[in-house]
């Protein structure tokens, strides 16, 4: 039988701390072994009570949750799941806390919804404490082939828990004239925003939130903004992005499977790739692209923070292949190329 997931909450608000234990205490996966009101106090916790994993506030006093986090991730990585205000500020924390190295990032509930709040905590908490801590360092980077000519094969990327750093490394190995190319990242609509902002300025070809409407058109990478909305795909001539309101799909919103299946009258024109992230969402669709003719792959089990998503694409046979994280740029471009022999480059 599977021991008991030890949390330590580490918080400067009492209400959240009590807020987050008590959502905590009723599951028998967990066992919350301690609770901190700052970063020193976390230290000390750690080392005497050797937690699996950490609920991190963002904003602390005598020393922020970045800080901290930064610090733990180079003497003693481990399993961190951030909690930050949907604000602009709490949103582009969260997303450098992802950055660092944090498992997952989700939002602190208003002081009018906080019945509502950590209603999925837990299932997180348990993933998380399983998944895989990125080691600091250099990692292996696809580098932009210069010679890049696109073949009219648009492509679909999706992912979840541990995407903000996979799909940096991606986006990288794309060229300026990169195929058109939408995403969807499971991430509250605040978050998507902040994350849109950061990475940008980090790649080659030009990143936006997508606008419904907009046209696909090389160059372009479209990432589905969240919040009431799914981002679809719609044929036409030339395709274009759609903003579809709905309930979840498959847990979420935006999703993965609602992407993939709006591909489906033109499977044969597409490449899709599931990234790593907790459940299944996006398996389903991705099998209804293949079975159409579109190219499909997920990324490996070695190189995933969380081996959820690409694990239930492969088993079900919707991802023909998995690829590791430095290979999938060079993987995409090779497919959606006129050259198919494109040849990937890496920065070690």
């Amino acid at each position: 039988m599977t021991p008991p997931t030890r949390v330590l909450i580490v918080d400067d608000s009492s209400t959240i701390r009590n807020l987050i234990r008590r959502r905590l205490d009723g599951d028998p996966r967990i066992i919350v072994v301690g609770e901190a009101s700052d970063p020193f106090d976390a230290r000390e916790k750690i080392k005497s009570l050797s937690p699996d994993v950490l609920t991190l506030d963002v904003e602390m006093p005598r020393m922020n949750g970045l800080e901290f986090l930064e610090r733990l991730m180079r003497l003693r990585p481990m399993p961190v799941v951030m909690i930050s205000t949907e604000t602009h500020r709490g949103s582009a924390a969260a997303i450098e806390a992802l950055a660092l190295g944090a498992i997952e990032c989700i939002g602190k509930p208003a002081a009018d919804r906080l019945p509502e709040g950590f209603l999925h905590l837990a299932d997180l908490l348990v993933v998380a404490a399983r998944a895989r801590v990125r080691e600091p360092g250099p990692r292996t980077i696809a580098s932009p082939p210069g010679d890049f000519r696109w073949n009219g094969r648009f492509v679909l990327i999706g992912s979840s828990t541990g995407g903000v750093d996979a799909l940096e490394t991606v986006l990288k190995g794309f060229p300026q004239d990169c195929p058109p190319t939408l995403i969807t990242q499971h991430m509250p609509e605040g978050f998507l925003a902040s994350f849109a902002q950061r990475l940008a300025p980090r790649i080659a070809p030009k990143l936006s939130l997508a606008a419904d409407g907009a046209p696909l058109l090389p160059g372009q990478v479209y990432l589905a903004p969240g919040g009431e909305s799914h981002l679809v795909m719609t044929a036409g001539d030339p395709p274009r992005c759609q903003l579809v309101s709905g309930p979840k799909r498959s847990g979420h919103r935006p999703s993965v499977d609602m992407l993939f299946e709006s591909a489906s009258p033109l499977a044969a024109r597409c490449v899709a790739v599931i990234l790593t992230g907790m459940g299944r969402d996006g398996a389903d669709g991705m099998a209804v692209l293949r079975a159409g003719g579109a190219r499909t792959f997920a990324q490996d089990e070695a190189t995933s923070v969380v081996f959820g998503m690409p694990r239930v694409a492969l088993e079900i046979g919707a991802a023909e292949r998995a690829v590791p994280l430095s290979r999938i740029a060079g993987e995409i471009l090779g497919l959606a190329g006129k050259d198919a022999a494109v040849r990937e480059r890496t920065l070690r």
